[in-house]
């Protein structure tokens, strides 16, 4: 097929500046928990969420008024009652409010790829949802893995393969780039049982001993939500077909 798009993978934020480039959407996937969370978050009725990428910023926003999640190193940051826990998203009293939230590595990768044509939020959790949508919008796609702390992680990367696979189906996407094929080829490996397939992943194991397993099984769980988290100035809003 003539006209095919480009899909790749950034495996971490530190490579992001090697695949930036104009004209194109940025998928920004940080499956335990940030991007999880803020899919989970637009499903039970949060109207925006603004990504800061330091707990300096997040202080300012919560002296100003504002509902703030911080979390550093897997843990609720002290003197923030919400983290990146999706379940803490899910009572419905933030229903139409306003979140601002601040993550060891989500975070900082929306607020790298600002400047892209697009940004869009990923997970397992509206995979398909999200795929479709990138089909339909005929432009090269990045998919921008968070790693942890600048390193490679292993969820993301699975998860962006995921999307890798869907769109290279759809017979509308082609991808050149190693890395892209290498993470086609782990969702692959892996999809019949994420849980299984990560269990020695570095964090799922940091979670597990923070006894956060209940929300890495959330997380791994795909197609649970069909809401398209996108990036409008400095706030993630829902999609609303523009």
């Amino acid at each position: 097929m003539k006209n095919r798009k480009k899909v790749e993978v950034c495996h971490t934020p530190s490579l992001y500046h090697q695949y930036e480039k104009e004209n194109q959407i940025v998928v920004a996937i940080d499956v335990l928990r940030a991007t999880s969370a803020m899919c989970a978050a637009f499903e039970h009725g949060v109207e925006k969420i603004i990504p800061v990428s330091t707990l300096e910023e997040a202080k300012e926003y919560k002296e100003k008024g504002y509902i703030v999640a911080a979390e550093r190193k897997g843990q609720i940051v002290e003197g923030f009652t919400l983290g990146n826990s999706p379940f803490g998203f899910m009572s419905g009293e933030y229903k139409g409010k306003t979140i601002v939230i601040t993550t060891t590595n989500g975070t900082r990768a929306i607020n790298m790829a600002k400047n892209a044509d697009t940004v869009v939020i990923g997970s397992f959790l509206n995979l398909d949802a999200l795929s479709e949508w990138l089909i339909k919008q005929h432009k090269d796609v990045l998919l921008l893995a968070s790693g942890w702390k600048d390193r490679f992680c292993l969820e993301d990367t699975i998860c962006a393969g995921a999307f890798v696979d869907s769109l290279i189906k759809s017979a509308k996407f082609t991808c050149d780039e190693d890395s892209s094929i290498a993470a086609k080829y782990l969702y692959l490996s892996a999809k019949d049982n994420y849980m299984a397939f990560l269990k020695a992943s570095s964090h799922r194991r940091r979670l597990k001993a923070l006894n956060l397993n209940e929300d890495i099984k959330y997380c791994l769980t795909p197609n649970q939500t069909d809401v398209i988290p996108i990036l409008k100035g400095d706030a993630l809003v829902l999609d609303n077909g523009e």
